[in-house]
């Protein structure tokens, strides 16, 4: 299963409509996360036409991304993996274990909101954050997610850049 990852994608500000570099990345994935700051439903529905979405709501979100079907937080399986998402995961003292404690039986947990990609597997976990595709703030590129999941695990997983 192929897993495309975005975050923070701040439209209509930062987003106006999906980044051909993006829009490559899309074509062809099974499903579509999104860690949350969407912040119009309207990019929601542009994602939808690649892939389904998942999406959890952002401190910038409103009622119409609730709306649309994100909630604060999801756990769901996929191809076997237990996945968490949440937008905030705290700081990233101690993020490991705080994750673990929220989350106890998601083997992946996505996030976002800092803008700055993470991957790191702490007891067993991994918790992964994109970055933001369109809003980089300090970091030296916009970036996305690519995870392939098979059998239970995460077979590949990348951060991309795109800007």
């Amino acid at each position: 299963m192929r897993v495309a990852v975005l975050s923070d994608t701040h439209s209509p500000r930062h987003w106006k409509r999906c980044p051909p570099a993006v829009a490559a990345r899309l074509e062809g994935v099974d499903l579509i996360l999104h860690a949350g700051d969407v912040c119009r439903a309207e990019t929601l529905d542009e994602l939808a036409a690649f892939a389904p979405v998942r999406a959890v709501l952002g401190n910038n979100d409103g009622p119409d991304i609730a709306a649309w079907g994100a909630p604060e937080w999801l756990e769901f399986e996929l191809a076997g993996l237990s996945v968490a998402m949440i937008h905030d995961s705290g700081p990233a003292t101690g993020r490991g274990a705080r994750l673990r404690r929220l989350f106890p039986a998601a083997d992946l947990v996505v996030f976002g909101h800092s803008h700055i990609p993470w991957d790191e597997t702490v007891d067993g976990q991994r918790a992964f954050n994109p970055g933001s595709p369109t809003d980089r703030r300090r970091q030296p590129h916009g970036t996305m997610g690519e995870l392939v999941i098979e059998d239970g695990r995460v077979v590949t997983a990348g951060i991309v850049p795109v800007t």
